[in-house]
């Protein structure tokens, strides 16, 4: 007897709805995310404004920390400590999956223009 006689087939177990959602991905469903998948003159959106978004939402995290962490040295009343923390964490990770989507970018684009 083989182990994917023993397991089964692969299913996907919900464990709550709402973390992955009900709705089923149609085409009218995908048309309606027009902030991700159309510009803004309704065209589809290009690669370019994808990166340049998505490297703002970075750098808006960033900013953030250093907002959190201002506010938390002028009036420590204000603000929790867990907030700041979690700031801190946000932003670091955040950067460093933009430092690794752009590390395979220019790998992947090297590849490219080498098999060429």
């Amino acid at each position: 007897m083989s182990a994917l006689t023993i397991i089964g087939t692969p299913e996907m177990i919900r464990t709550n709805p709402a973390h992955a959602g009900t709705a089923k991905l149609t085409e009218n469903f995908l048309s309606g995310a027009s902030s991700v998948s159309k510009g803004q003159s309704g065209e589809p959106g290009k690669f370019e404004t994808y990166l340049v978004k998505a490297l703002d939402e970075v750098n808006g995290n960033q900013l953030e920390v250093n907002r959190v962490t201002e506010q938390l040295i002028t009036d420590p009343d204000s603000v929790d400590v867990h907030d700041v923390t979690t700031a801190m964490a946000k932003a670091q990770l955040s950067l460093n999956l933009a430092q690794n989507v752009l590390d395979r970018l220019v790998t992947g684009w090297n590849e490219i223009s080498t098999n060429r």
